[in-house]
């Protein structure tokens, strides 16, 4: 199995959109880009920690591929908004991706590129961070699959 981590705003609806893929085998709520020290989501929220609303996502890369998942994370969020998500706000709430690896980087600013030059956001500037993995916090036991837990739809709009 390989992981992927992406931060696109609450994690609810992230985490939601990656579970409907094929190949995907879990995806995990949780916290990432802050201080190494355990965080709460209170603490997260109040946009103290530095930390990013994550959602890590374990996949079978014979299934489904990196570059299949930065698709799905591009689609499904607004990259030109800069700590902010809808009327989420503050830096936990950033666009970014945390790759694992090279190949998970150079795949990462390919896309972030052929964003760009596609013009699709015309022109707003595409701010997602994209930076090495750091300690992941799992987020607390509520969060996961909270969506479905609550028959929630999703909380994300697809662009």
């Amino acid at each position: 199995m390989a992981y992927a981590t992406f931060g696109a705003g609450c994690f609810w609806g992230v985490e939601y959109f990656f579970k409907q893929v094929d190949g995907v085998t879990d995806c995990t709520s949780g916290y990432m880009g802050g201080d190494d020290q355990y965080s709460s989501y209170t603490e997260v929220k109040g946009g103290m920690t530095g930390h990013a609303e994550v959602v890590q996502v374990e996949f079978d890369s014979s299934k489904v591929s990196y570059e299949t998942l930065l698709d799905i994370f591009w689609s499904n969020h607004n990259p030109t908004t800069h700590n902010r998500q809808g009327e989420d706000t503050g830096s936990q709430y950033r666009s970014c991706v945390f790759f694992h690896d090279v190949s998970q980087q150079t795949q990462a600013i390919s896309a972030k590129l052929a964003l760009i030059e596609s013009s699709k956001w015309g022109d707003k500037q595409i701010v997602t961070e994209i930076v090495p993995t750091q300690q992941f916090h799992e987020a607390e036991t509520y969060h996961q699959d909270y969506l479905a837990k609550n028959n929630l739809p999703s909380c994300h709009i697809s662009f």
